[in-house]
């Protein structure tokens, strides 16, 4: 029983952001629990992190049902409380709107939109029964602007961006919080296609960020009332300035050159391989 620590629970934490929060989290003696669709990402994070030090399961976040009876046995060793929840599982398939199959857009909603709110709705209880609980979730730089390529996962990553606003005031009513992260570009092999893209036709050093960036901005957001934590910070100048002139945003998505940094032959490649940046769900960023 881990009744005198605190506890977060992690989805998505075989690896990238997910496995760097549940490592520093572990480092800072909290009790960690982390679940993902990597059964062997999840081995090797449990053997890094102990045995005493953590809980892992293998989880589809879009499955309702399993999500309560795995966090219900987290729960058996945190007293039912958890201290933060880290949604964090994410992905998408990436091309022109009408080039991908429709059954890839729901993939992309059913993991980043309702793998959230199984997350939520499911940890609403034990969020309750810690003081002053947070409740996390990894939403995107694409939540500033609707980049082409990239729409239903944009549309995703703004719905998070606004449901994390509505249930930092409503659930106020029981001294919980909620906020959220919205990362830049994340140095991950899943983005190493697009970011050899872009090194070559836009800014090679892009202003990439290790996952360790966001699980210090997670860190940082328990002890803080912050709402929108973006990372790097310039992102919050950058949405300023995007809601000034949506429709120069527009045209410079236009260009030439950003369509090339999407399909590197001046059009965005329409893949309907789910890329995963956390995974999180085989049915989100």
């Amino acid at each position: 029983m881990n009744e005198t620590r605190k506890s977060i629970f992690i989805t998505g934490a075989a690896s990238g952001i997910g496995r760097a929060t549940a490592i520093l989290f572990a480092e800072k003696k909290w009790y960690v629990g982390g679940v993902d669709v990597d059964e062997q990402g999840l081995s090797t994070l449990a053997d890094e992190l102990g045995a005493d030090n953590c809980f892992t399961h293998v989880l589809d976040v879009v499955d309702r049902a399993a999500f309560k009876r795995v966090l219900d046995k987290f729960g058996q060793s945190t007293a039912g409380k958890l201290d933060l929840l880290f949604n964090n599982a994410g992905g998408g398939s990436f091309g022109y709107f009408d080039e991908l199959s429709f059954e890839s857009h729901l993939k992309t909603v059913h993991v980043n939109l309702i793998g959230v709110l199984n997350g939520i709705y499911t940890a609403i209880p034990m969020l309750r029964a810690a003081d002053n609980s947070l409740c996390f979730t990894t939403s995107s730089s694409s939540a500033t602007y609707g980049a082409p390529g990239t729409a239903t996962y944009a549309a995703t990553k703004h719905a998070v961006k606004g449901l994390t606003e509505a249930l930092s005031v409503e659930f106020a009513r029981f001294n919980v919080r909620a906020a959220d992260v919205l990362p830049g570009v994340i140095d991950t092999p899943a983005l190493a296609d697009m970011l050899e893209r872009i090194k070559k036709v836009g800014n090679p050093d892009m202003g990439m960020l290790p996952a360790s960036a966001i699980a210090e901005a997670v860190w940082q957001a328990y002890h803080s009332d912050k709402l929108h934590w973006y990372v790097p910070e310039s992102m919050a100048e950058i949405e300023k300035a995007i809601a000034e002139s949506p429709e120069a945003v527009r045209e410079t998505y236009k260009s030439s050159i950003v369509l090339e940094i999407l399909g590197g032959s001046g059009t965005p490649v329409a893949t309907n391989k789910f890329m995963q940046s956390d995974t999180g769900s085989d049915t989100s960023t």
